[in-house]
């Protein structure tokens, strides 16, 4: 039986429906959501009111069919705070969207002036970190980004309080697909994106939740039934070993629901998206009525047809090999120690 933090254990149930799935949306895009505004607006910046006025609106939307929101401290939060349903849980980003992209591979940074401990002190319920990693990159880079990820690993267990880690592989310096957008790899290899799942799931880093990606594009992903795709998925979620969550890097509505069929079959506990929820109504900036009427009849409806996929095909993060429907609560008083079963109805 592993053993969990009171703080942990309560945060991963705020992520979590009440049957113990993840259907997180994700508003702490920054270039994805700065760049076309930005482009649109003719200006070197994107306006402050733009990018917050529709995260606010993502929120106002969306969060009704949720269990979770993820929230960056710029933009999403401040204006969020306000219209977020206590009744859902929040999860708030660690990193920079500023990556350092030097000849040897992309090293990550934290958010200046900001903390797993100032996440904890405004409420989040969780804390969120993407790292780029290629596992063929210089040892020293691998090493950086290693460091990075355990350092707020440690951090989040001082702090109790559920660390979420999100991986994306990226292409080298001199490779051909290169770039610096938030963007799916184009020529990713299945066994980067493995290699990279495998050296975090060393229990030294003290992850508790893993955002993936797709160990093969979206792009090419069919409609979620390849024998061969599933069989890269299958190997992820043994990897992991603990709970673990999709993200769209940017796919399709259909792409990324095929990927989440392959995602549960691999014992997957559900997903935390963003832009293949909202980027089609996101395409009709700056017309902010057109943008909201987008969500209405557009993104809610995919968010019900995946979450109905989710409530069928996820595994509960509690039913998960690591706790098997069963996790002990550690705490230094005695009397404080419980052992919870079946989690989703306690």
């Amino acid at each position: 039986m592993t053993t969990l933090s009171a703080g942990k254990l309560w945060g991963l149930r705020r992520l979590a429906d009440e049957k113990g799935r993840f259907k997180m949306l994700a508003v702490d895009q920054r270039p994805p959501i700065k760049n076309p505004i930005k482009a649109m607006r003719g200006t070197a910046e994107a306006p402050y009111e733009d990018v917050a006025g529709f995260k606010l609106m993502l929120v106002e939307e969306l969060q009704a069919e949720t269990s979770a929101v993820l929230m960056d401290p710029h933009f999403a939060l401040p204006r969020g705070l306000s219209v977020a349903s206590p009744a859902k849980g929040m999860i708030v980003t660690l990193e920079d969207s500023i990556f350092r992209e030097t000849e040897t591979g992309r090293l990550s940074d934290e958010i200046d002036d900001w903390s797993v401990e100032k996440i904890k002190r405004a409420g989040g319920d969780a804390v969120k970190v993407l790292a780029w990693y290629r596992p063929d990159a210089d040892a020293a880079n691998c090493r950086a980004q290693e460091d990075f990820a355990k350092r707020i690993g440690e951090a989040c267990q001082a702090y109790d309080i559920p660390y979420l880690f999100e991986l994306l592989v990226y292409p080298l310096p001199g490779e051909a697909d290169q770039t610096k957008g938030y963007v799916e790899m184009a020529a990713k290899q299945a066994d980067n994106v493995l290699e990279s799942v495998r050296r975090f799931a060393d229990p030294a880093f003290g992850i508790d939740i893993f955002k993936l990606e797709s160990p093969v594009p979206a792009k090419g992903i069919g409609d979620g039934t390849d024998a061969a795709t599933q069989k890269l998925f299958d190997e992820m979620g043994r990897i992991a070993a603990r709970p673990w969550v999709m993200l769209s890097a940017g796919a399709g509505m259909a792409e990324f629901e095929a990927v989440l069929k392959h995602a549960y079959a691999a014992g997957a506990s559900g997903y935390l998206a963003g832009r293949a929820i909202w980027s089609e109504p996101f395409k009709a900036f700056p017309d902010w009525d057109a943008i909201r009427l987008g969500l209405r009849q557009t993104s809610l409806p995919y968010v019900k047809r995946i979450n109905a996929l989710t409530d069928v095909s996820a595994t509960a993060w509690f039913d998960t090999p690591l706790y098997g429907g069963k996790a002990e609560i550690a705490h230094s008083d005695a009397s404080f120690r419980h052992s919870y079963v079946g989690m989703g109805g306690a």
